[in-house]
């Protein structure tokens, strides 16, 4: 971790699972100083009695308001924008907050960070700003256009370098499916599946903070990096989790909610059109054509039509026991089982 040596990390949003994700993997690291930011005081209050460490500084604030974030950003090198409005039934029905915090308040943190000389900021986005079809993706959508725009017209340049990552569904983190069925388990409850087809990404922490940290190390400004990932139906998800927990619970399929796909995209067709290939990740670099519209409609990429999304109907499928040796690595799932 020698880059990120006596220099100062901030992570907006950072008592969330990304941020204690991060925390694991940098404490015992020559980092001098991690801020955490973030609006609830329970979680940062039970965090700090948790770590003990003079490595972590807290910081109440929202990203709403940029004041408090141009307070918590003075001295920084480096910011993780994890801060966000995560659950897609909620933002359904308040999608006016969806803006407020994902697009207006990932411009806040831009901004303070140019203004602060912060020499490196890694935005964290979701599959479903791809074609997006609810609230929640298309302020993440939105926010990644924000993200895009701020880093094209810092350019190769820019004292402040600007990329996002995208990644899929993160195994057991808030608001996930996992421990919700976990608990349904537990309490002898059926596990509520909306469509036993469904498929979606399956990522764990480890995979998300690997994929901040690539991004961080080879981004230019204004790229887009996503991470392959391999992913499951619901069903198989729901078999693994009965068979490591030896328990023959009932499914019950409730039909899609508010806002679901039956699968979800991580690459559309037209980023894959300029996608590089990086092995275990795709870099997109940001579209850096000019306003000049008048060529657009002599000049086209025929490439675009002859490519397929990159989506969780077509990356490498899971079985039941990949599945479940995907769930062991969970710290999630090893306590829970005492292994």
């Amino acid at each position: 971790m020698s880059i990120f040596k006596d220099k100062t990390l901030l992570i907006t949003g950072g008592t969330g699972s990304f941020g204690n994700a991060i925390l694991r993997r940098f404490l015992d690291s020559d980092i001098k100083e991690i801020r955490i930011f973030s609006r609830d005081e329970k979680k940062q209050d039970d965090m700090r009695h948790r770590l003990q460490n003079s490595k972590v500084k807290f910081y109440i604030g929202d990203v709403r308001d940029k004041r408090s974030v141009d307070g918590a950003m003075v001295g920084v090198d480096y910011v993780f924008h994890a801060a966000a409005l995560k659950q897609v039934p909620s933002c359904e029905f308040f999608p006016t907050q969806a803006v407020r915090t994902n697009v207006l308040g990932t411009e806040n943190v831009l901004d303070s960070a140019i203004a602060y000389g912060v020499k490196n900021v890694v935005v964290l986005s979701t599959d479903k700003a791809a074609y997006p079809i609810n609230a929640m993706g298309i302020s993440k959508a939105m926010m990644e256009k924000v993200a895009t725009a701020k880093g094209r017209q810092l350019g190769a340049e820019g004292t402040t370098t600007i990329c996002c990552t995208r990644y899929g569904n993160v195994m057991a983190s808030r608001g996930s499916v996992i421990p919700l069925w976990v608990e349904q388990m537990k309490v002898n409850s059926s596990i509520t599946i909306t469509d036993p087809n469904m498929t979606r990404f399956m990522m764990t922490l480890d995979d998300a903070v690997d994929l901040v940290i690539y991004a961080f190390q080879h981004g230019k400004n204004g790229d887009l990096f996503v991470q392959k990932a391999p992913a499951a139906t619901l069903d198989v998800l729901a078999d693994a989790l009965k068979d490591l927990y030896k328990m023959q619970t009932e499914v019950k399929v409730i039909g899609t909610r508010h806002g679901e796909k039956l699968y979800e995209t991580l690459v559309t067709r037209e980023e894959m059109a300029k996608a590089e290939d990086m092995g275990d990740y795709y870099r997109i670099p940001c579209d850096t054509r000019d306003l000049n519209y008048d060529k657009f409609f002599v000049e086209g990429n025929e490439k675009v039509s002859k490519i397929e999304d990159y989506h969780s109907h077509n990356t490498k499928r899971l079985d039941v026991e990949g599945m479940k040796q995907l769930l062991l690595k969970l710290d999630f799932i090893r306590e829970d089982l005492g292994l």
